[in-house]
């Protein structure tokens, strides 16, 4: 009897899969949107929704502080996709065209999206474990009961933050594969660096730097959003707190590749050149 509809159990679980998965995006879409209504609400009283330090010290650790990770991963990344798409684009005698794809493939995709996953493992953990463990020791309702609205006052500023700082990270991102290729260019290939800029300029398009700074902006909602989501939301004590963290890295990358392919698909569907 077990085994008399597999059919039936196999649409149960897609089904019970299905309610999941739109729980959690309307849960982080609504408290997006709870939010910055929070926020407008205490800006149009005249009143700050948070404090200054607690917005500049999120952007030091979301931002300067991460400025050696993403500059290192992105350099090594240079380095290593111009060297073997050089080898191959060597065979026919189009080496040239180097440049322009690292720079183009860093600007448009690579740069914000490393820079996504990197922010998402570094940050966004950082950002739940920190809030799971007001949560389960109760100090984010002491704030409620002190009438001070938690996601204005713990969310908002970690959120703007990582928001902000997302397209700065992303430009160093791309600047360190920029650097990097044009390295291996004269090292192998002999393209003196004039030539290199000449053929990045002739390449990149303000269409590709926009659509690398849109990204960005995106991606560090989300991240931030998941993160802070992930954390408020915590239950069962410490164990809760590790288990929130691993969960909410898990789902900002997933996330971040998700979002990034979806946008992909809109941008070459309307611009296909």
């Amino acid at each position: 009897m077990a085994n008399a509809n597999p059919p039936l159990m196999v649409a149960q679980g897609i089904g019970q899969l299905a309610r999941n998965f739109l729980r959690e995006v309307g849960g982080v879409f609504w408290f997006i949107v709870n939010t910055f209504e929070e926020t407008l609400e205490r800006i149009q009283h005249g009143r700050v929704p948070f404090r200054a330090v607690s917005f500049f010290r999120h952007t030091q650790r979301a931002g300067v502080d991460s400025v050696p990770l993403v500059g290192l991963v992105s350099f090594f990344l240079g380095l290593t996709m111009a060297l073997l798409t050089g080898y191959q684009l060597q065979r026919f005698g189009t080496e040239r065209l180097i440049p322009g794809l690292v720079a183009i493939g860093f600007t448009r995709e690579l740069g914000p999206l490393l820079t996504g996953i990197m922010l998402a493992a570094r940050i966004g953990a950082a950002f739940t474990a920190e809030l799971g463990t007001m949560q389960v020791s109760e100090e984010v309702e002491a704030i409620e009961a002190m009438g001070i609205g938690p996601l204005r006052f713990l969310v908002a500023p970690r959120m703007l933050a990582l928001f902000l700082l997302m397209p700065c990270l992303s430009t160093v991102s791309n600047i360190a594969a920029i650097f990097a290729s044009s390295l291996i260019c004269k090292a192998y290939f002999s393209i003196a660096f004039p030539y290199f800029l000449d053929l990045v300029k002739d390449s990149l398009l303000i269409r590709d730097i926009i659509t690398g700074i849109l990204k960005s902006f995106m991606f560090g909602l989300l991240i931030a959003a998941i993160a802070c989501y992930r954390g408020l939301t915590v239950k069962g004590g410490a164990a809760g707190v590790g288990t929130s963290t691993t969960s909410s890295v898990v789902t900002a990358i997933t996330a971040v590749i998700g979002f990034d392919t979806l946008y992909n698909i809109v941008y070459t569907t309307f611009y296909p050149t």
